[in-house]
């Protein structure tokens, strides 16, 4: 009986063990050896298994091994190798017993294939040797896959001296393999903060592989590319290269055709010729509210180029239709090469806006700070889309001509403002300063300072011409001949643009044309006798008159309101001349083209002149109204020219404003 229960038992613990074998694997070190040299013999690569090694029998034949390491034996670089977390492949048995291994599913988790970065381009390296096996020989050894699945796959490439890593993380994906050499691979990753989507459909030749075109087609989803891209080649190995030819496709609804190929013998070397219908190229800045990026301060975030240094490039890119996020250009072609860490890209003839653009840019990488230099001409350029899509500036519009030589350095946005130099003239000519009132900001100056442009979505200042150049260095752009000049405003000045702390210091002296002869008549505008200062951050500066400018030679200002007066009443003015003045501010003020809308607005501005100019006296003298005109009153002018009393109204003034514009 006890030897009943032991032999009971004995089978028992036979049968648990059996299942337990079946479920979970039965070690198998003595396969180790056998893998190791049929890789490294048919590769020529050598294979380490640090982990364990095991045969499962459930649900399947499967041999599992772990800790996988594949690298050139003679290779020291530690760069180039391939690991894997654990392979699986599942296999039929009756495949086996044959000797024709047949695998339904090799399953490769964790793999991290690590490539190296190099900067100079090496002669190509001997490829490992192998014994040259026949036709008959490959075929007897030749095992089929079915389906190949990786999961969580890493793909780095590094320089270790430069310390320089770049990851596509989080690889999963799927190849089906069927009999009629039909492949399909498709999965996604991550790259950085840019998800991918792809999948890719070929046809493989018969072996062997080299010099044969293999057709494929793939598509390609990311979030640097505003639409699916799709398309179809013909591609070609041959030794390191890699050539696609006949290469045709589409992002979104627009097609584009070419050719391409890389050289991954050691740098690689990528040649592209494409053109496209259009092309849509996302950018990660997110569309900025009004105002916005005017009052935030420039990034200090690392501007990361290190990239350039370990890959040359010669490309050809063109376009009926190019978009980079809000900007647009059509047509496109730039040529780009890139070697030796530096990028010169050249673009003529290129269309911007309803105008021409020529120039070329050159970034610089070569170093530890990057560097860049851009000359461009700009040519009938419609200011308002160039300006609000390249900096969400929607306040001038009109044609614009540029002539921009700048350089600078740095690897971040303040960095490079904080560097840049060049020069810049631009001229802006037949448009508009939008969502402003120069002449009613004038008129607001008597009642203190400005805080703001004072901005209004109606009101615009219609502008014949608006001109200056500026000299930059260290970020600060100066200018001595700002001008505009309008239907109805004229302003000169000078200043100091502070790019960095996005200030201004600007002091201008503005100017009303009271007449609607139009530019260059023989009477002058009539200018307000105080200069006006522009002072502080360009989103919301302090607009404030320069009372000195005024109280310099208090006398001229009064002289400047009696050539207004012969300005208006002399030979080729009149009042006649004002009936069809409709504003002062431009076209979409406020005022009414009617007699009593006009008669407001000139009473408005006799008002403020008359304010302007005896509050300007009364404060810069600071001292209380006499009763009759000063000692230093200069000699008693016409007889309807007054001495000035600063403190009180002159009446003989108001008598002339009052005619002038009905005060």
């Amino acid at each position: 009986m006890r030897a009943l229960k032991f032999a009971g038992a004995a089978v028992a613990a036979l049968i648990v063990i059996a299942a337990l074998l079946l479920i979970v694997g039965i070690p198998s070190g003595f396969l180790t050896s056998t893998i190791q040299e049929r890789v490294e013999r048919e590769t020529g690569y050598r294979l380490t298994i640090a982990g364990s090694t095991k045969i499962g029998l459930w649900p399947s034949l499967n041999v599992t091994l772990h800790d996988i390491t594949l690298e050139e034996p003679k290779d020291r670089d530690t760069a180039k190798r391939v690991t894997v977390g654990s392979v699986q492949a599942d296999m039929t048995l009756s495949s086996v017993w044959s000797g024709h291994p047949e695998v339904t599913e090799l399953v490769v988790t964790r793999p991290v294939v690590t490539v190296p970065l190099r900067r100079e381009r090496e002669p190509a390296a001997n490829p490992p040797s192998r014994p040259a096996a026949s036709s008959t020989e490959a075929s007897a050894d030749a095992f089929a896959i079915s389906r190949v699945r990786i999961v969580d796959g890493t793909l780095v490439a590094s320089n270790l001296r430069d310390r320089v890593e770049n990851r596509i993380e989080g690889i999963n994906a799927e190849v089906a393999i069927g009999s009629d050499r039909q492949v399909k691979v498709s999965g996604n990753a991550r790259s950085s903060e840019h998800p991918l989507k792809f999948e890719i459909k070929a046809t493989m030749p018969t072996p062997p592989m080299g010099r044969q075109n293999t057709p494929v087609e793939f598509t390609l989803t990311t979030s640097l590319l505003q639409a699916q891209l799709s398309g179809k080649a013909e591609v070609r190995l041959n030794g390191s290269i890699v050539m696609i030819n006949g290469l045709t496709g589409t992002i979104g609804d627009g097609a584009f055709n070419g050719w391409a190929s890389v050289d991954l013998s050691s740098k690689p070397l990528v040649k592209v010729d494409l053109d496209f219908q259009r092309l849509d190229v996302a950018t990660s800045k997110e569309r900025a509210t009004p105002g916005s990026l005017a009052s935030a301060p420039w990034s200090n975030a690392t501007i990361d180029l290190n990239g350039l240094n370990y890959v040359d490039a010669q490309v050809r890119v063109s376009a009926a239709e190019l978009n980079i996020g809000e900007a647009h250009f059509a047509p496109v072609a730039i040529d780009t090469a890139l070697g030796s860490g530096v990028l010169k890209a050249t673009f003529s003839n290129l269309g911007a806006y309803g105008g021409q653009a020529s120039g070329q840019l050159i970034v610089d990488a070569s170093g530890g700070n990057p560097a860049f230099a851009m000359s461009s001409d700009l040519v009938g350029v419609r200011a308002l889309p160039l300006l609000r899509s390249a900096a969400d500036f929607d306040k001038l519009d009109g044609k614009m001509q540029a002539k921009i030589a700048v350089r600078a350095a740095g690897n971040s946005q303040r960095a490079i403002l904080s560097n840049l130099s060049g020069t810049v003239f631009a001229v802006f000519t037949d448009g508009a300063i939008r969502g402003l009132n120069v002449a009613q900001m004038i008129r607001s100056l008597t009642s203190g300072t400005l805080s703001g442009w004072q901005e209004g979505k109606e009101q615009t200042t219609d502008l014949t011409q608006l001109s200056a150049s500026f000299r930059i260095e260290k970020g600060q752009a100066t200018t001595t001949d700002l001008n505009l000049v309008g239907p109805l405003v004229k302003m000169i000045g000078a200043g100091t643009i502070d790019l960095p702390a996005k200030a201004v210091s600007f002091r201008v002296e503005p100017k009303l044309v009271l007449t609607t002869e139009g530019q260059g008549r023989a009477s002058d505008p009539v200018g307000l006798g105080i200069p006006v200062v522009i002072d502080g951050p360009w989103a919301e500066p302090r607009i404030y008159p320069d009372m000195a400018g005024i109280l310099d030679n208090p006398d001229a200002a009064y002289a400047k309101l009696k050539d207004m007066g012969k300005g208006l009443f002399g030979a080729g003015g009149g009042l006649g001349a004002l009936g069809g003045l409709g504003g002062l501010g431009g076209s979409g003020g406020s005022g009414s083209s009617g007699g009593s809308g006009q008669s407001d607005q000139f009473g408005k501005l006799g008002e403020t002149l008359g304010n302007l100019l005896q509050q300007g006296l009364s404060q810069g003298r600071n001292m209380p109204a006499p009763a009759s005109p000063t000692p230093a009153a200069p000699p008693a002018p016409a007889q309807n020219d007054p001495p000035p009393q600063p403190s009180q109204d002159s009446q003989p003034m108001n008598d002339v404003l009052r005619q002038l514009f009905n005060r």
